[in-house]
C-alpha cells in the first residue's frame, strides 16, 4: 500500500511532539484521528512507526524513514505558499532548562525572535537535571554539564560562573568571611542535597564541606530570595544575583565555580525551521551576556 501523505504529516508533527495530545492541537484534530491515522500509515508501511516511552513516542528505524519522507511532503506543500508563509516561523517548539538560564536567557531570546514571527509557540519547562535518554516531546534541553546521550545531538552552549552571595543586612549581622575557614562556619543556602541530579552542581561540599545546610530548594530564585531575606550564605549564579545589588559576592579569588551549558537536539528537530531558529536565537543571547555569565568581581 502507498501511504497517505496526510497520514506522514501526522506522523511527523507526533515525532515532533512527542504525543499524540501534541500533535493533535498542533494539527487541529482530535486524539483519535491521530490514533486512526498512525495505524493507517503503520497499516500501509507494513509495521509499526512509534515505539511507546517513559514520556511519550519515540520513532523507531521504519519511523525515522518515514519522517524524512514527511518532511519532504512538507517542503513540497511549503513551496506552493506565498514568499511570506513559506518564510515565517510557526508551530511549537518545546524546550527544558533549569530555573535561571530559562528566565534571563531563553525568554528574552525567544521573545525577540517571537516579534518577527509571532506564530511561533515555545514552551519552555524549567528544572535542573541530567540530559534524558528517552526526550520524547523535548526538541531542545540545557543541561549543566557535559551530557551522556544517544540517539541526540550535544553541543557547548556556553560557560557561567557560580559564587557566594550573601545580603549586606546580613554581612552587617554576622560579620564577612575573611577567609574560607570563616566561609565554613556559616549556614549555606543551596539545592537539596538529597534530590540534586547533577553531579556538576556539587561545588558546596567539595570547595566548603563544612557549611551546614539552612534553606535548600530545587529552585534557584528561592536561593536568590533566600540569600537576600538573610537565611545565610548561598552559592549563586553570578549571572542571576549580580542583578541585586543588596547581594554582596564573597572571597571571589577563592570561590569561583565555573560550569557549562550544553545543549542536546533529537535528531529530527534539526531540520525543523523553528527550531534552528530558537538554537540560533540562543547562541547569540548566550554571546551578548558572556560577561553578565561570567560574573563581577573576579
Amino acid at each position: 500500500m502507498t501511504p497517505d501523505p496526510h497520514d506522514l504529516l501526522v506522523l511527523l508533527a507526533v515525532a515532533r511532539g512527542g504525543r499524540f495530545t501534541t500533535a493533535a492541537a498542533t494539527l487541529g484534530l482530535n486524539h483519535t484521528t491521530v490514533a486512526r491515522r498512525i495505524a493507517a500509515l503503520e497499516a500501509a508501511l507494513g509495521g509499526r512507526v512509534l515505539a511507546r516511552t517513559v514520556g511519550g513516542w519515540e520513532l523507531n528505524e521504519l519511523g525515522r524513514r518515514a519522517v524524512r519522507a514527511a518532511e519532504g511532503v512538507e517542503s513540497a506543500v511549503a513551496l506552493l505558499q506565498t514568499p511570506d508563509a513559506a518564510s515565517a516561523l510557526s508551530g511549537v517548539v518545546r524546550m527544558s532548562a533549569t530555573d535561571g538560564f530559562s528566565a534571563y536567557v531563553a525568554a528574552p531570546a525567544v521573545a525577540g525572535l517571537q516579534r518577527d514571527h509571532p506564530l511561533l509557540q515555545v514552551e519552555v519547562v524549567t528544572v535542573t537535571r541530567r540530559a534524558l535518554q528517552q526526550r520524547s516531546g523535548l526538541d531542545v534541553e540545557i543541561v549543566v554539564g557535559r551530557p551522556q546521550v544517544h540517539r541526540a545531538e550535544a553541543f557547548l552552549l556556553a560557560e557561567y560562573s557560580l559564587g557566594m552571595y550573601a545580603s549586606r543586612d546580613y554581612l552587617v549581622e554576622h560579620g564577612t568571611p575573611a577567609d574560607l575557614d570563616e566561609l565554613a562556619r556559616h549556614p549555606l543556602v543551596y539545592f537539596i542535597d538529597s534530590m540534586l541530579l547533577v553531579d556538576d552542581l556539587d561545588a558546596p561540599r567539595r570547595l566548603v564541606p563544612t557549611m551546614r545546610d539552612s534553606l535548600t530548594s530545587t529552585n534557584v530564585f528561592v536561593h536568590v530570595e533566600a540569600t537576600r531575606a538573610g537565611a545565610g550564605i548561598g552559592l549563586l549564579p553570578c549571572f542571576v544575583a549580580d542583578r541585586h545589588p543588596d547581594l554582596v559576592r564573597l572571597l571571589p579569588q577563592e570561590l569561583t565555580e565555573r560550569l557549562p551549558y550544553w545543549m542536546v537536539l533529537r535528531p529530527e528537530s534539526l531540520d525543523r525551521p523553528a527550531v534552528a531558529a530558537i538554537v540560533n536565537a540562543l547562541r547569540q543571547r548566550v554571546s551578548a551576556m558572556t560577561d553578565e555569565l561570567r560574573g563581577r568581581g573576579v
